[in-house]
């Protein structure tokens, strides 16, 4: 794995290989890189996976098995910016399935606790807009979704 950039470490109980191949299976330019396993003296069994990379839609990460002294809460998300609806509703259905639980305002967990965001990219530039009248509209619609609906975005910020 390259050492310029970021990488984000995901601990996991003990899910992180399957879990960053889940990840590889929902995201386009994603693959699975080097293992490592624990070795004998160490925190879990010998020949337990210690930590996984990945690649998921070009970004790095790596999946660690660290035991179950920390969860991933809401403070911590990632952002999925969607050009349609049609990747709105591909990420929403493969990152609620197996156990993730849907959330307000284009929030969801996946079923290992991890949030993410699965927004429209237009929905910076109308919550933004000058007119305050066009992005209250947007943001009281989105504010009663669960996940985005394009089209009623776009009604609201016209007035409809």
């Amino acid at each position: 794995m390259a050492t310029d950039g970021f990488t984000t470490c995901l601990w996991f109980e003990s899910q992180a290989e399957e879990a960053a191949h889940f990840y590889v299976s929902v995201f386009k330019n994603s693959s699975i890189g080097k293992v490592a396993h624990y070795s004998e003296g160490m925190p879990l069994p010998a020949g337990t996976v210690l930590t996984v990379e990945f690649t998921a839609n070009g970004h790095k990460f790596i999946a660690l098995n660290g035991g179950p002294e920390f969860k991933f809460t809401e403070a911590t998300s990632f952002m999925i910016f969607c050009e349609n609806q049609e990747e709105i509703d591909y990420y929403w259905t493969k990152l609620t399935e197996g156990g993730g639980e849907p959330g307000p305002c284009g929030w969801l967990k996946d079923k290992y606790g991890l949030s993410w965001q699965v927004v429209p990219d237009t929905l910076d530039a109308m919550v933004t807009d000058p007119d305050p009248a066009k992005a209250a509209r947007v943001t009281q619609a989105f504010m009663a979704m669960g996940k985005f609906d394009i089209a009623a975005l776009e009604r609201a910020y016209a007035g409809e």
